[in-house]
């Protein structure tokens, strides 16, 4: 078997400590690893297939001789070192908002577009985690009837913006149950036991950053430009696990047993869906997963040829970590990847 030299750069973060988990869990072919972060975590030592590394500044240099490279350490750090590392002949794949719009720069969902890894020029866009989970569960839906319109409202865990946020939330919990003050560093509320329908920056057009890269990303990966979607994306007191209400508008009439027949048989979905026992997903248990839950499948009463679901998935694995790990899984699969000693 192939076995491919990687890095990680990010390593310390929360996302990039579950690319190492996911690595070791799906006994990814290593034939060496390398991690990466700023200068404020070099020296750190972390624990990869019971082997202790320590992490190292990430610098130009940093990329020889690696063939795979994990990126997620913002969209700053991406644009400045992404093109370095796929210039020294690493596949990049970012997990940042940096190069995810780009024309020339794939956005992949290996369950809903792995033909377009073919066509990348030494850097592959891993999308944003809601559009992750939203989109493995439209996209078989609408191979069979396709979707004209998507309307969908986002319950983002806290894990979402960092540690720092993980932090905060589990400060600001403890000080609301002993009757102290909160005073909010990470968001500009507090967010214990609290509900904040702003995540990133607004722009003119009223629609925040995240809501906006929702609309464009769902219609690059699902090669859909002319598909309607309006979103709204809420940060909620939870840790981990990004929920979803998902309201489809679909060219023909589709009904909910349908749906689920067919979701039931996409790659990546597990249905929770008997109201009679109060069965549908839930963040809490999501969490540490690698699926996309889909619940709740019903009529949208006010749409003749709708349907309304619940998605939920934990953002740090399917919605960051694990996706980029099956981007280069497919890569290795089709053979359209090989390790430095390798390449003629």
């Amino acid at each position: 078997m192939k076995e491919y030299r990687v890095a990680i750069v990010g390593a310390t973060g929360l996302v990039g400590r579950e690319f190492i988990r996911v690595l070791e869990q799906r006994n990814f072919p290593m034939a060496s690893i390398q991690l990466f972060a700023s200068a404020r975590s070099a020296g750190k030592k972390l624990t990869v297939n019971n082997q202790e590394i320590e992490v190292r500044e990430t610098t130009a240099e940093s990329f020889e001789g690696v063939d795979i490279t994990l990126f997620s350490a913002g969209a700053e750090v991406s644009h400045y070192f992404s093109p370095i590392a796929a210039k020294s002949g690493a596949v990049v794949i970012d997990n940042s908002s940096a190069f995810r719009m780009e024309p020339r720069v794939p956005l992949v969902i290996p369950e809903v577009n792995p033909e377009d890894i073919k066509w990348h020029q030494g850097i592959i866009a891993n999308p944003n985690c809601s559009t992750i989970q939203m989109v493995v569960a439209l996209n078989p839906l609408h191979r069979v009837n396709p979707i004209k319109r998507v309307v969908v409202d986002t319950y983002q865990a806290v894990s979402g913006t960092g540690s720092a946020a993980v932090a905060e939330l589990t400060q600001q919990t403890k000080q609301v149950l002993n009757g102290q003050e909160t005073i909010p560093h990470v968001y500009p509320h507090q967010i214990a036991f609290n509900v904040l329908p702003e995540i990133d920056v607004f722009l003119d057009n009223g629609y925040t950053k995240e809501e906006w890269k929702i609309v464009e990303e769902t219609r690059k990966i699902m090669h859909a430009d002319d598909m309607a979607i309006s979103a709204t994306c809420a940060r909620v007191p939870v840790f981990t696990s990004h929920s979803e209400a998902v309201h489809i508008e679909f060219s023909s009439h589709i009904m909910p047993d349908e749906a689920e027949s067919i979701l039931a048989e996409a790659p990546g979905i597990k249905i929770l869906d008997d109201t009679a026992i109060s069965l549908y997903p839930q963040p809490w248990t999501a969490a540490g997963t690698d699926e996309v839950f889909v619940g709740r499948i019903r009529r949208d009463v006010s749409c003749s040829n709708g349907l309304v679901m619940w998605v939920v998935a934990d953002n740090l694995r399917k919605g960051a970590a694990l996706n980029a790990v099956q981007i280069a899984e497919e890569m290795i699969a089709r053979d359209w990847v090989s390790p430095r000693g390798a390449r003629k």
